[in-house]
């Protein structure tokens, strides 16, 4: 199926800016409750290491230290080795990139009249 001379479905990253990629990663990152968990608790504590978390979740070591993998590939958090334990936090400047997206869409639908389908 064409739309607008692109294949419509087409998940080749390469036909995307990488903003939109980045962007994608990061919203997909997001997508389980317990990566969302996560985040909230790391907002709230400030800093952790991976063994608080544990304790903050229902879920086995392994499976947190997986979601903490997803969202450090992202970018969302960052991780600094503290002795033998890893210590987590929220990259701010991830959340100011995820922000400013949701802004930018809330302004375009504030400016944009009901017109829509």
């Amino acid at each position: 199926m064409q739309y607008n001379d692109k294949v419509v479905g087409a998940s080749k990253t390469e036909n995307f800016t990488a903003r939109q990629n980045m962007l994608a990663n990061m919203a997909k990152a997001l997508g389980h409750p317990a990566r969302i968990a996560i985040i909230e608790y790391l907002l709230k504590v400030n800093t952790c290491i991976c063994g608080d978390i544990v304790n903050e979740l229902p879920l086995a070591q392994a499976t947190v230290s997986q979601h903490l993998k997803e969202l450090k590939n992202a970018g969302i958090i960052k991780g600094s080795i503290e002795g033998t334990a890893i210590c987590y936090c929220v990259d701010e400047k991830a959340l100011k990139v995820l922000q400013t997206f949701f802004i930018n869409i809330s302004i375009k639908l504030q400016k944009k009249n009901n017109s829509c389908c």
